[in-house]
């Protein structure tokens, strides 16, 4: 922080773009400059900046695309503030002791599941890059379970909705996460949705250049990608929605 006489020169924010659902250059170099200078001192000293170039403008862009979930994934909706993700980084239990993420980032997940995981819908911009993800990334053991048993029964389903022209157009299958080399224990190994329940994550991404993350026209492009897989999203939500309905009592 700076203090009387020190000489440092005091950081400030910059103009009006925090109503704006997109970045301005300056928020984008705030974090070009966090991923060289992770520390409390760099963040604190500039905190306005990050507040007016990057969390305001990053709640616009949530409300927007969030407006145009409406539409198609009235679930996922809710206050911007319970979408956005911290920027402080949960050190507890993790070897790397850097105190922030070098990136602000967004998880739709849907109403009920909140305190899970389940399949959702995922915006991250860095420094460098937008990344825009739907489907489930991270489920807990019971979810891993129910999704693995209902993709058993309607894999054609899956693979239908996976294959859509509109989904393909915009995002890619996710890579990332290892596969099992056989069928978990209770499943098949011969079977045709073999290939689906050997997997630990479902879903679909995009790496976009940073220029989009400044356009005007930037909460609209999310949402589109969105609106694409949400069918896919649903799909995957379906048995882990089902196991939160619980069983009227009788009355008598």
């Amino acid at each position: 922080m700076d203090r009387p006489g020190s000489g440092k020169k005091k950081v400030t924010a910059k103009g009006p773009q925090a109503t704006r659902p997109y970045f301005a250059p300056e928020g984008l170099r705030f974090l070009r400059g966090l991923a060289r200078n992770n520390n409390r001192d760099w963040f604190n000293e500039r905190k306005p900046v990050y507040e007016a170039e990057l969390k305001r403008p990053m709640l616009a862009v949530i409300d927007a695309v969030t407006g145009a979930m409406m539409d198609f994934a009235p679930g996922h909706v809710r206050a911007p503030e319970s979408i956005m993700m911290r920027i402080y980084r949960d050190t507890r239990f993790s070897k790397e002791k850097l105190p922030y993420k070098t990136h602000v980032s967004a998880w739709w997940v849907h109403d009920g599941l909140q305190k899970t995981s389940g399949a959702g819908f995922y915006l991250h911009v860095s420094g460098k890059q937008v990344e825009i993800a739907a489907g489930a990334f991270m489920p807990d053991a019971e979810q891993l379970l129910a999704i693995r048993r209902y993709l058993m029964e309607h894999h054609h389903e899956y693979q239908k909705l996976a294959q859509a022209r509109g989904l393909r157009r915009l995002l890619k299958d996710e890579e990332s996460g290892v596969p099992l080399s056989r069928s978990p224990k209770g499943f098949p190994a011969e079977h045709p949705a073999a290939a689906l329940y050997r997997q630990k994550r479902w879903g679909f991404s995009a790496s976009l250049e940073l220029e989009m993350a400044m356009k005007p026209e930037f909460a609209k492009m999310v949402a589109d990608y969105f609106r694409a897989a949400a069918p896919l999203v649903a799909l995957l939500n379906r048995p882990l929605l089902a196991a939160t309905v619980k069983p009227r009592r009788p009355l008598f």
